[in-house]
């Protein structure tokens, strides 16, 4: 009876953990796309950027505003099976002004 419940959480914490690693991937991944598109990147190369840093199968939010680029990543992260958690990470960065 211990064993099971030991396995459980045992489980349970693994699984925390690679979503918590999830979450900084994607936190990582959106601020290299800000960036990219603050520097004044195409969305195509900035969102090639920002998912080469995400987890896989994420998706890419691209928004370019007068004074601010800011960038969405969003996954469903599995944790096991029938179960998966939706990770989601936005940074905004301030666009450089052209030379």
């Amino acid at each position: 009876m211990v064993l099971p419940s030991l396995l459980m959480v045992l489980a349970l914490a693994l699984g925390a953990v690679a979503t918590a690693a999830a979450q900084l991937s994607c936190a990582d991944a959106a601020r290299v796309g800000a960036r990219a598109l603050a520097r004044g990147e195409s969305h195509e190369r900035a969102r090639a950027l920002a998912l080469s840093a995400a987890p896989e199968n994420a998706e890419a939010d691209l928004v370019v505003e007068a004074e601010t680029a800011e960038v969405t990543i969003r996954v469903e992260f599995r944790v096991g099976p029938g179960l998966s958690l939706p990770v989601r990470a936005e940074a905004t960065a301030p666009r450089e002004p052209r030379v």
